[in-house]
């Protein structure tokens, strides 16, 4: 995302002001306006890109929470699949061993999760962790494995800690005064590419730099340490169970209906 016309954080803003006919970025960037979109980014929901965007785009089409987009038109939502544990020097097997690591955190509400085992969380643009890691300022960070590869990280983290602490939901959504703008023809066009389909093909580019993020470290001799069944895992589960129980208090409302039908979704939507 080139930032041309907005920064990430204001890039949902600029379609609804017209500044961008179509803008695409994190719902997490523009903080506490997509809070029941944010139900899908909690552990356990999803296991792959694909799954996560299924996850996601059939609970908006579903109407769960079409308000939140009430103000633009949005093309199709998708997710960038689980982030992960991965750290410099560490060996990390259990929630006790992150007490006392600097942590950049993707999220608040893991770092909230971070600072409850003991951990500093710090919070910092992900171009600027690669160099953030290499001075020693953080120990690691949560990451997917595509974005892994993407800033380079596997070059610094030599152990990987495969639990799911969240996922990361984006949109693609247009101006709704642009798309008013167009004739019917053109609004066909847009329409034809939006929705379910759309946010597959999204997820697939995903998926694919998140296989090649993964293999890459296992190229490269790291280790791994894998945590099957997380929310059922006796250490890592009650922790990830108090984050997702405190987030949907913390919200309230739906959110609890829409973490539910998140969770139906899981067995229809295919990894």
């Amino acid at each position: 995302m080139s930032q041309t016309l907005a920064k990430s954080d204001k890039t949902y803003e600029s379609a609804v002001m017209g500044i961008a006919d179509i803008g695409a970025s994190a719902q997490g960037y523009t903080a506490g306006r997509f809070p029941l979109t944010q139900v899908v980014e909690l552990p356990g929901v999803s296991s792959s890109a694909r799954q996560g965007a299924c996850i996601l785009q059939s609970l908006y089409d579903q109407g769960h929470f079409e308000e939140e987009y009430a103000d633009t038109r949005p093309l199709f939502l998708f997710t960038t699949g689980p982030g992960y544990l991965h750290t410099k020097d560490q060996r990390i097997e259990t929630p006790a061993d992150l007490e006392g690591l600097r942590l950049r955190r993707p999220t608040p509400v893991v770092g909230d999760m971070f600072e409850r085992l003991g951990a500093q969380a710090v919070g910092m643009p992900a171009p600027d962790v690669f160099t953030a890691m290499q001075r020693g300022v953080v120990d690691g960070l949560s990451f997917n494995w595509e974005g892994m590869k993407t800033f380079r990280l596997n070059e610094l983290a030599q152990y990987h800690t495969e639990v799911p602490l969240y996922d990361l939901s984006l949109f693609a959504t247009m101006s709704q005064r642009s798309y008013d703008r167009l004739p019917a023809d053109l609004q066909q066009v847009i329409d034809d590419h939006s929705g379910l389909e759309w946010s597959l093909r999204a997820a697939e580019v995903y998926d694919e730099m998140i296989r090649q993020g993964r293999e890459e470290a296992v190229e490269a001799g790291h280790e791994f340490v894998v945590i099957d069944d997380a929310l059922e895992d006796p250490e890592w589960g009650p922790v990830l169970q108090q984050t997702i129980d405190d987030y949907l208090e913390d919200i309230g409302g739906a959110a609890n209906d829409i973490y539910n039908a998140a969770m139906e979704l899981k067995q229809s939507c295919s990894a």
